[in-house]
């Protein structure tokens, strides 16, 4: 964020204002960290500040502080829809187009407030009065942290707000193991630590609370693991039947895709979930080294991201999504035998 859009958005919360803040769809542990601090900030400020999110998130996001206060679309609708028509700001975290909040998109197309962008992803839109977007930052929560720094508001970040910006960039790291982290990150996490975040007591809460079905789930998704040695590549499968023989929840999936990432010699891993409700695949793109998952997923399966993470989505069944993903992995094997 340059000065002037520094400046501008210190103008916008220079007086009590109303204020929306939205996560993406389906929103992760970046997303909620982000808002749920970003919400706590401006309360203190003196704003009358929501969070208002598409839709539910996973139960081991379910304790984080101020989470009760959260309003879901879906769930009840006339009275987000009322608090997006009344905002005057509108804050948009971990996403960088409206189409990712889903079946919320209209309402905020329809709002009359001004849009704060704050988002790490690639090729943001450009519907935001200040927009700050960086995709060498590795998480939406460490922008955050960084937006209180330009803000001059460090101070006000207490243990709650720490718990919620370190659980995000926590997430999106990969427990600080992915390429994104940088020494600013550490430092940031470092003064986050200082502000009183439980780091051993957050890494429980995300990684240590699995039940057995859960466990169950995964080894049904490692069963069905298939590996592509030609290209460096793995996939993984799980049908709407294995789901619900699993008594499928969201969030149940969360991660699974990376151990088909951690096999040796392995540069792509892919993993095809099937949501027969919605009628598509869900799918999740990870990646090392430069090998841009972001790219492939925009190209072939209506999606996008990082350049080691992304998502996306397939209208075909699975056993033709699969084929599909097979069929043109040879035009990517020079760049995945680099």
């Amino acid at each position: 964020m340059d000065q002037e859009q520094i400046n501008q958005l210190k103008d916008l919360l220079s007086a009590p204002k109303k204020i929306v803040i939205v996560p993406h769809k389906n929103p992760d542990g970046d997303a909620m960290g982000s808002t749920l601090a970003l919400y706590q900030y401006l309360k203190k400020d003196g704003h009358d500040a929501t969070v208002v999110s598409p839709n539910d998130y996973p139960q081991f996001l379910k304790w984080l502080p101020f989470e009760e206060k959260v309003v879901k679309f879906d769930q009840q609708n006339a009275i987000a829809v009322q608090l997006i028509k009344n905002a005057e700001i509108i804050f948009t975290l971990d996403f960088n187009h409206l189409s990712r909040t889903g079946d919320m998109e209209q309402a905020l197309k329809d709002a009359t407030a001004d849009f704060v962008m704050i988002d790490h992803h690639q090729q943001p839109d450009n519907y935001a009065t200040v927009t700050y977007s960086d995709v060498h930052v590795c998480a939406t929560c460490q922008m955050v942290y960084h937006t209180f720094e330009m803000l001059d508001a460090t101070g006000s970040i207490d243990v709650d707000m720490a718990t919620c910006l370190y659980t995000g960039i926590m997430t999106d790291t990969g427990s600080f193991r992915f390429r994104s982290t940088s020494s600013r990150t550490h430092r940031v996490i470092a003064n986050l630590i200082d502000k009183g975040a439980d780091n051993a007591f957050i890494h429980q809460q995300i990684y240590d609370a699995n039940s057995p079905k859960r466990m169950q789930l995964l080894g049904s998704a490692l069963n069905n693991l298939r590996v592509l040695p030609e290209f460096k590549a793995a996939y993984i499968t799980l049908s709407q039947e294995e789901l619900d023989a699993h008594n499928y929840e969201k969030g149940d999936t969360e991660g699974f895709v990376n151990y088909a990432l951690s096999l040796q010699d392995t540069r792509l891993a892919m993993i095809f979930i099937e949501n027969k409700q919605e009628g598509i695949i869900k799918i999740s793109l990870r990646s090392e080294g430069d090998f841009s998952v972001n790219e492939m997923a925009r190209e072939h399966f209506h999606g996008g991201g990082h350049i080691n993470a992304a998502g996306g989505r397939s209208d075909r069944s699975m056993a033709d999504t699969v084929d599909y993903f097979i069929s043109i992995l040879p035009q990517y094997k020079l760049a995945l035998n680099a």
